[in-house]
């Protein structure tokens, strides 16, 4: 049955090509710097606004578009701009989302703009000073940024930061002001990545015209099925987001559902080490490490899906084995609606269960249908490896849309080894490594989290 549903996501569907190439025009116009439009720019923007047209956005993004061609490059238009294009991308995504849900079956639940209650407020002069560090960007464009622009950022992220409500401003922004400063100067770089830029600068301009983009949050309680975790790593900051099946205590249907944590971090911790960095969440931490059912008691959910993590609002239960959850709850679990802002191909990351494939070349096979792995996304705070996933028969993962084609991220593997039965999942060293080797090369490392700890301590007492 999974065989020939796999065959369905053979292909994109139609016109998403077309429309990724309007996104790329725009995003050659940052490249090059919203200041210094030429003719090739104006064509591409003049496109890109002319694809819109049919739409509520049409009217706006023609007149933003006119006149940043013109020389009248303000904040608002900008908005305008980044909002088209998030529209476009948001077309793409819900295409390609739509085919992947029917290639899996998969119900979802329908969008509804819910009004919360009012909710922390990132005051307007960190809003403004974000807006106005992006919109320097765009008028250089990327061939500009130079280590000047680039610390102009350092006093509005420093703010962004201490701010609860402004936390995913602050992490986007700190991130693209980290990539652009290594970087730096960009006029020199061979290959500028000008679609993570772009997406970059896109959400941070609509983040910082109305600060957090929350949402609603609706309190649940259930038991939470673990299936897999994924690790979002960058140089500054690390995500652990747990993908599960919730059960919801008065009965009602089961709902796919995430939780997330993350912390700041430097570049010089990695691997294993990074887990550490996330002790402030035991129950979590713990219930990933044992394969444990966490029980969930008035646990925040957004209508996105997204459970946000409270350690108060949950406890470990009983064990679980996720290959069980995925074989006995996945197919019958709705998945959430996606917020407007989210939606995005890159966002899309669908979990599944594939078993009795084949691996070659890269990719697993079942019944003539082919399947890339993701393998550049397995991390190194894991126990599953390239080795592990060719040898492999079992996986809980993640199905993404990445460079015009479907792949599979491992997130749970079952596996054959020198005969012998092997399991291994991404959260299993939560807690710390298993693997003898791996612990004895980060003894002999030593702690990089307790060191930086340390000294920042001592920093704090001089």
């Amino acid at each position: 049955m999974l065989a020939v549903q796999l065959r369905e996501l053979v292909g994109a569907p139609e016109a998403v090509d077309e429309a990724l190439d309007l996104v790329a025009g725009f995003d050659g116009s940052l490249t090059g710097g919203l200041g210094r439009m030429g003719d090739r720019q104006a064509a591409a923007l003049s496109a890109f606004a002319g694809a819109l047209a049919g739409s509520p956005l049409g009217g706006p993004v023609g007149e933003a578009a006119g006149k940043v061609v013109a020389g009248s490059i303000g904040d608002d238009r900008l908005a305008t701009l980044a909002g088209g294009r998030a529209a476009l991308l948001g077309a793409v995504h819900d295409a390609l989302l739509e085919r992947l849900d029917g290639a899996l079956g998969r119900s979802r639940s329908p969008w509804e703009d819910r009004a919360g209650e009012p909710g922390a407020v990132t005051p307007e002069n960190l809003l403004a000073g974000a807006r106005s560090w992006l919109h320097e960007l765009a008028i250089a464009g990327w061939r500009g940024v130079d280590h000047d622009l680039v610390s102009a950022a350092g006093r509005t992220i420093e703010g962004l930061w201490g701010e609860p409500a402004s936390r995913r401003l602050a992490v986007l922004l700190d991130g693209l002001a980290s990539e652009l400063r290594a970087s730096c100067p960009v006029a020199t770089m061979e290959r500028v990545p000008e679609r993570r830029w772009a997406d970059l600068w896109t959400r941070a301009v609509l983040l910082a015209r109305a600060g957090s983009w929350t949402g609603d949050a609706e309190p649940v309680s259930g038991r939470l099925l673990v299936l897999g975790v994924d690790v979002h790593e960058h140089g500054t900051a690390v995500q652990v987001q747990v993908h599960g099946v919730l059960e919801p205590a008065d009965g009602g249907e089961a709902r796919l559902v995430r939780a997330g944590v993350a912390a700041a971090k430097v570049d010089t911790i990695v691997g294993p080490a990074v887990w550490r960095l996330l002790n402030a969440y035991p129950v979590l931490l713990a219930a990933l490490a044992e394969r444990r059912v966490l029980d969930v008691t008035d646990m925040p959910l957004t209508a996105g899906g997204d459970l946000l993590w409270r350690e108060d609002a949950a406890r470990a239960g009983e064990p679980a084995d996720p290959f069980t959850t995925a074989r006995v709850r996945l197919g019958g679990a709705t998945a959430p609606s996606v917020p407007p802002l989210d939606r995005h191909p890159v966002r899309i990351a669908e979990p599944v269960l594939l078993e009795g494939y084949r691996y070659a070349d890269g990719a697993v096979s079942l019944d003539g249908t082919s399947l890339e792995i993701d393998a550049g996304r397995l991390p190194a705070c894991g126990p599953i490896t390239p080795a592990l996933v060719k040898a492999s028969t079992a996986c809980i993962g993640l199905v993404r849309w990445d460079g015009g084609r479907w792949l599979l991220q491992p997130l749970a593997l079952q596996a054959t080894v020198r005969k012998k039965p092997v399991e291994a999942h991404t959260g299993d060293w939560a807690l710390g490594p298993t693997d003898p080797k791996v612990v004895k090369a980060e003894a002999r490392a030593g702690d990089a989290v307790a060191v930086l700890r340390e000294r920042a301590g001592r920093l704090l007492r001089k």
